[in-house]
């Protein structure tokens, strides 16, 4: 199993993009309060996102909320300040991979408490970072792909385009 955690997500689209990345690979969203929107079931039905029932999704207070009732096994901390590139890290079993605010990262004393489990994605030095949404599902598949893509259809989708 695979549980993309998503700590105090500010920007709706990104999450909307990430609850599909998860619909379409099985992973558990974890959302980590405070959230930058509404995701209340008015709002994801005005937001058109027909994929949200395919989603298993936990919200949490805050980050002692989270480790509280989930732990901190097999975790893995996306951040660009990380030692290891994720081609580096084991992504097998089950995975557990947090990712920050888009305007700030992950906080630094979670890195750094966690530092032998900070991943990052190589990326050319002038850009800040990739968009959260392209992160996420890089590091999924990543995960994915190390474990076999289990449980994932080889060719198309079984839904008419």
């Amino acid at each position: 199993m695979i549980d993309i955690i998503l700590h105090e997500p500010e920007i709706p689209m990104n999450t909307g993009n990430i609850a599909r990345t998860c619909a379409c690979t099985g992973a558990r969203l974890h959302l980590i309060r405070p959230l930058g929107f509404d995701i209340s079931d008015k709002a994801v039905k005005r937001a058109g996102l027909d994929y949200w029932q395919f989603v298993d999704i936990s919200v949490y207070d805050n980050l002692d909320d989270f480790f509280a009732r989930c732990g901190d096994d097999h975790l893995f901390l996306a951040t660009t300040k990380a030692p290891q590139s994720y081609a580096e890290a084991q992504l097998t079993g089950d995975v557990k991979l947090m990712f920050g605010k888009e305007t700030a990262g992950l906080p630094e004393w979670l890195r750094d408490k966690y530092r032998d489990r900070c991943i990052r994605i190589p990326m050319i030095g002038q850009v800040r970072s990739l968009n959260l949404a392209n992160s996420v599902a890089i590091l999924c598949y990543e995960a994915l792909r190390q474990q076999g893509f289990p449980n994932l259809l080889g060719t198309g989708s079984m839904l008419d385009d």
